[in-house]
């Protein structure tokens, strides 16, 4: 018997990510702070008595732009991770091209605020596109959700080591200190498709009101620009 299950968005978020390019590739890499808006639905104070005193949560979430563009799932896909070019299995990735385009994420909850907009959760570490639908959150249980001697197949085999970041000083005076803290943990982690070699290539990141211009090598990421404000650097 064919079966639907409709989700109904419980909330949005508000990341400082406006495009996909530069967001981690997976939660808690980067101490970036986001917020998570209820819809007034879901704003009943009841519904969170308690949350306060776990330090960490999971997010479900839809891969929107996924859902928009009506992508078909994959079977097999192609992992950044592997380089671009080895297909596996769709279950073995947490590829966004999926039977139901539904991510997971793990953040820390660093607060709770109370205003015209209902609940706000303050959560730092996601991994998510600004808007981004929220479908569930659940408490992160370390008693049962931690597994230290987990394997972690190809992903914790290709595990990437964090680049050098060159951010001299007449870019880095354009940010803020928090902002050159997350920027070099974003940058570190070397945002360009693997696949992409070329030492000579500037890639554009955005992040909250900035763009930022850079380069990589066999050095590490050399920041050659930083823009702001409307229309940020020019094309």
């Amino acid at each position: 018997m064919e079966e639907k299950l409709i989700c109904t968005p419980i909330a949005h978020i508000r990341s400082a990510f406006p495009e996909k390019f530069g967001i981690p590739r997976q939660s808690g890499l980067a101490d970036v702070p986001a917020e998570i808006v209820f819809e007034p639905d879901y704003r009943t104070a009841q519904a969170f008595e308690g949350l306060d005193e776990y330090s960490h949560i999971w997010l479900l979430w839809e891969f929107s732009e996924v859902s928009k563009r009506q992508e078909e799932w994959r079977p097999m896909v192609r992992p950044p991770r592997l380089g671009g070019n080895t297909r596996v299995g769709v279950f073995a990735t947490r590829s966004p091209f999926r039977p139901n385009p539904i991510g997971l994420s793990c953040v820390r909850l660093d607060g709770i605020q109370w205003g015209e907009e209902g609940p706000v959760l303050q959560v730092v570490g996601a991994d998510l596109l600004d808007g981004t639908p929220i479908l569930d959150i659940k408490p992160y249980l370390p008693y049962v959700d931690s597994h230290p001697e987990a394997e972690g197949s190809f992903a914790e085999r290709r595990k990437e080591e964090r680049l050098t970041v060159e951010f001299p000083q007449k870019w880095r005076e354009k940010v803020s200190e928090e902002q050159y803290r997350i920027l070099c943990q974003l940058l570190e982690q070397n945002p360009r498709p693997s696949y992409q070699k070329d030492p000579d290539r500037i890639y554009g990141m955005r992040y909250a009101d900035l763009e930022v211009k850079f380069t990589v090598d066999d050095d590490g990421v050399h920041v050659c620009g930083v823009c702001s404000g409307v229309g940020l650097c020019e094309k």
